[in-house]
């Protein structure tokens, strides 16, 4: 079930591979082993726990497809075992007619164990808007 992930990067590589392919399994295999991890996605409440972090991602895949998203790094930062990215999330499906949504700002921290680096933590944010619009 789990892969060996050699740095943060293979790490955050599979975690939106699988994410993009619908693959609970896949995806479940980047977080780490301990149940304490944690998931923090628009419109939800925190998820804390393996069992409810899976969950989630079992009822976002139920509809049989995954998410496909384009990221881009933002800043990384790295010290001893531990490593957080910063990243850009943009949607790739948009139902035909309608407008792209915004993207979203990613952290995901991963922490170097027995078995290389695990996800630890995964939050998105909707980035601000452009100056001059909203309230």
């Amino acid at each position: 079930m789990s892969g060996t992930y050699a740095t943060p990067q293979d790490a955050e590589d599979a975690f939106y591979d699988a994410l993009e392919e619908g693959d609970l399994d896949g995806l479940m295999a980047v977080w780490s082993e301990d149940d304490d991890i944690s998931c923090l996605l628009p419109m939800y409440p925190l998820i804390r726990g393996r069992k409810d972090v899976e969950d989630v991602f079992k009822h976002l895949f139920s509809h049989g497809q995954g998410v496909a998203l384009s990221v881009s790094h933002l800043d990384w930062i790295e010290s001893g075992d531990i490593a957080i990215h910063h990243v850009e999330e943009t949607l790739q499906q948009v139902p035909p007619g309608k407008p792209p949504p915004p993207p979203f700002y990613g952290t995901n921290i991963y922490r170097k164990q027995h078995a290389g680096w695990r996800l630890l933590a995964h939050l998105n944010a909707p980035t601000p808007q452009p100056q001059g619009q909203g309230g």
